[in-house]
């Protein structure tokens, strides 16, 4: 028996040994991970590391206290700002800390973040769409935002408040607030917002705090009725209508700055009762035959009062119904010279129509303007062939051409032009003489362009993606195709005037239109094709052909581009502004001469969103004149002014806007304005590349004329011919070959 028990005591000691070892293993390997963690990957969560360094690089690298480039450890090292909770971060709290830059597109990889407050900076740009779906505190007021607010603010599930005031946002506000249940305060004012508060703020059913002030929305508030808001502002709008009346007991409800016709709004189904008749009858209330007050022998005193009573009430709903009646005729009267005023424009549009398919003219030539014959001469037969009809247009991809549902195979033997036959072909007079434009086809171009491939894609704009195109002879073509948003704004005969017009546009500094399609719903512009890319590529590069670009060269540059600009606003006419006058559309061929794209394309970007994503680009990227982004107003002026900033651009090698820069020199031509009078200030602005290559007469002289273009007030900039003449006269030889208009006598190369 004690055998046993020492038999036992010995196993429990082993296994009592056994087990602390084990335990002990446990604990060491937990300590080791633990210690080892931080010095191994940090503390921070990596993909919220990866998303403040991409944060920290779109603001421009501020100096802000523990913020690094790449790396580092937020949480762990406590950069100023940052809030975690463990090792996620969870708030970016950056309150007048003098940031600038933007916001970037990664905002969305934080994993957890719930608070981001950057208000009362100078960050700009446009406000991402892809923002963090956890985000339950979202400030960005007092900054510099431009744009609209992005419709993928229906993913902020989480949202609770928001601020965007004073800022420079533009369009419409999104119908975007559907899920946004827990929005309680928001704060929408001091920017140029427009158009008609959307349906979807009903649905903010905790909204308590809204302010609208100073914007230019309008239509009416009856979407805010049933919001249980506490605190309205909607002052100096264009709302207009009657307020609804549970409105009107909201505690701070301000106002004022609207055309609201009336303070109450009528009750949905209210019609005026009939007028009481004349003779006596029953009172409600009363018994038939029973008149309290009044004695068998005549009326009583309390029934004289209440025959005054009546009397005044009759003569007081009498004056309503008078009043009602001339309202609604009123209204009625206006309805009525509305309705005929379009019809009279129905009927004019009617009877061009019917003229136009009777003689299968689209316009009527234009007379020839006396001195510029050579240059309105309209295209010569330019067949016009409607796209045949397509029921249902499908989104695509980028690189894709949607066609209609035939089962047909898409891409024909190689051939250089396939015909589609029209319904009811219209054709231009045959006595208009102009260069010929070519009728391509879908097909052709989607041979020529490897199916709009990505490798073939050279250029992105506000209007569309332009590729190059090879074909089967070995010429090199460039095409626009036009995305979505501007085929919306024009039918089949805009766009084959818009095809004439710039067919007519022919000069030496002017890319050539070679020919258009209009096929299944698509338009595309065919344009002559430049080796050398863009003014932008070559000057930041930082390539081989960057080097060929000496003092010499850039003055024929910038009068290349000054020609281009002086045919448009002053041979032309009527004048063509530009509108998008940039580096980046002027294109060099071989030996570095000026070819201005997008010319004649105003009317498309004139138009909606293209014009607001127009304003945010010239805006952001510093080409916008300040009479466009405050107001914008825009007009040759305004080109000129562009044309100034891409002078600075060759004067300097600096790009209009650059947000690695310090804060001051961002902005090109805002930080060269007050350094362009003073030679020692500009022989340090100058390209370093030159190395001091030019002649500083030369340079002060190129200077002179930018200041005049970049003139805050439109009327003190000059017209674009006086620019010509003064470049000319800094040109050592040959000026004159600048502006001759035919294309063959000179390339400004």
């Amino acid at each position: 028996m004690i055998k046993m028990n020492y038999q036992d005591m010995i196993r429990m000691r082993l296994a009592i040994s056994d087990a602390n070892s084990k335990i002990f293993t446990i604990v060491f390997a937990g300590l080791v991970v633990i210690f080892s963690a931080p010095f191994s990957h940090g503390f921070t969560n990596q993909q919220d590391v990866s998303a403040i360094n991409s944060l920290y690089a779109s603001l421009g690298s501020p100096p802000l206290p523990g913020w690094t480039q790449s790396g580092g450890d937020p949480c762990g090292e406590i950069w100023q700002g940052i809030q975690c909770v463990n090792s996620n971060i969870t708030g970016i709290v950056l309150n007048a800390a003098n940031l600038g830059g933007q916001l970037g597109d990664k905002l969305d990889e934080f994993s957890t973040i719930i608070t981001i407050d950057l208000s009362n900076n100078h960050i700009g740009g446009s406000i991402p769409s892809n923002l963090p779906p956890t985000i339950k505190t979202f400030f960005l007021s007092a900054n510099q935002f431009t744009g609209s607010i992005p419709t993928s603010l229906s993913t902020l599930t989480l949202l609770t408040d928001m601020s965007l005031n004073n800022n420079q946002l533009t369009g419409e506000l999104p119908d975007a607030f559907q899920v946004l249940t827990g929005l309680i305060n928001l704060d929408l004012s001091f920017n140029n917002l427009s158009g008609k508060l959307p349906p979807s703020l009903e649905n903010l059913s905790s909204l308590t705090t809204f302010h609208v002030q100073d914007n230019q929305l309008s239509g009416t508030l009856d979407v805010l009725q049933d919001l249980p808001l506490k605190d309205l502002n909607v002052e100096n709008n264009l709302f207009w209508g009657p307020v609804p009346e549970k409105m009107l007991s909201i505690p701070n409800f301000k106002k004022d700055g609207n055309p609201f016709n009336t303070t109450t709004a009528p009750s949905p189904a209210v019609s005026l009762p009939p007028p009481p008749p004349l003779s006596e009858g029953p009172t409600p209330g009363t018994t038939p035959g029973k008149t309290p007050g009044k004695s068998a022998n005549g009326p009583s005193i309390q029934d004289d009062n209440q025959t005054k009573k009546n009397g005044k009430s009759r003569k007081t709903t009498k004056i309503v119904a008078y009043a009602f009646v001339g309202l609604i005729l009123f209204l009625v009267a206006i309805l009525a010279v509305m309705l005929l005023i379009r019809y009279c424009r129905k009927e004019s549009e009617v009877d061009k129509i019917t003229r136009r398919q009777e003689t299968g003219v689209y316009k009527k030539p234009r007379e020839k303007p006396k001195g510029n014959e050579s240059l309105i001469q309209p295209a010569n037969q330019i067949e016009k062939v409607p796209s045949p009809k397509v029921a249902v247009q499908k989104p695509v991809e980028e690189h894709q051409i949607d066609m209609p549902e035939t089962g047909l195979i898409l891409l024909p033997p190689p051939v250089e032009k396939v015909v589609v036959e029209p319904v009811m072909p219209p054709k231009l007079p045959k006595d208009v003489a102009s260069p010929a434009v070519t009728s391509f086809t879908v097909a052709s171009l989607q041979q020529y362009t490897n199916s709009f491939g990505q490798e073939n894609r050279i250029g992105v704009g506000m209007l569309g993606s332009v590729y190059r195109a090879e074909l089967p002879n070995g010429q090199f073509l460039a095409v626009k195709k036009l995305d979505n948003a501007s085929n919306m704004l024009q039918t089949d005969e805009d766009f084959l005037d818009l095809v004439l017009s710039i067919s007519k546009l022919k000069h030496a500094n002017v890319v050539e239109l070679v020919g258009y399609c209009m096929e299944h719903g698509q338009r595309l512009l065919v344009y002559e094709y430049c080796n050398n890319g863009t003014l932008i590529d070559v000057l930041h590069s930082g390539e081989e052909l960057e080097k060929k670009l000496s003092w010499n060269a850039r003055i024929r540059i910038a009068l290349g581009a000054a020609g281009a600009l002086e045919y448009l606003h002053e041979v032309c006419q009527p004048p063509v502004v530009h509108r998008n006058f940039k580096s980046a559309n002027l294109l060099l061929d071989d030996e570095l001469g000026v070819r201005a794209s997008d010319c004649g394309l105003a009317p498309l970007i004139m138009s909606g969103s293209v014009r607001q994503l127009s304003g945010n680009i010239l805006s952001s990227l510093g080409y916008g004149a300040p009479e466009f982004i405050q107001s914008g107003t825009y007009t040759c002026k305004s080109d000129v002014y562009s044309f100034g900033v891409v002078m600075l651009e060759l004067l300097t090698g600096r790009k209009s806007y650059d947000s690695s820069r310090p804060r001051g020199e961002q902005h090109l031509a805002r930080w060269a304005v007050n350094h362009l009078h003073d030679i020692a200030s500009l022989s340090r602005m100058v390209d370093p590349s030159l190395r001091g290559k030019y002649p500083e007469k030369s340079l002060s002289w190129f200077a002179d004329i930018i200041s005049i273009c970049i003139q805050a007030e439109p009327e003190f900039r000059p017209p674009m011919s006086e620019i010509v003449q003064e470049l000319m006269r800094m040109m050592p030889r040959e000026p004159s070959s600048s502006r001759t208009s035919n294309k063959d006598s000179s390339n400004l190369g």
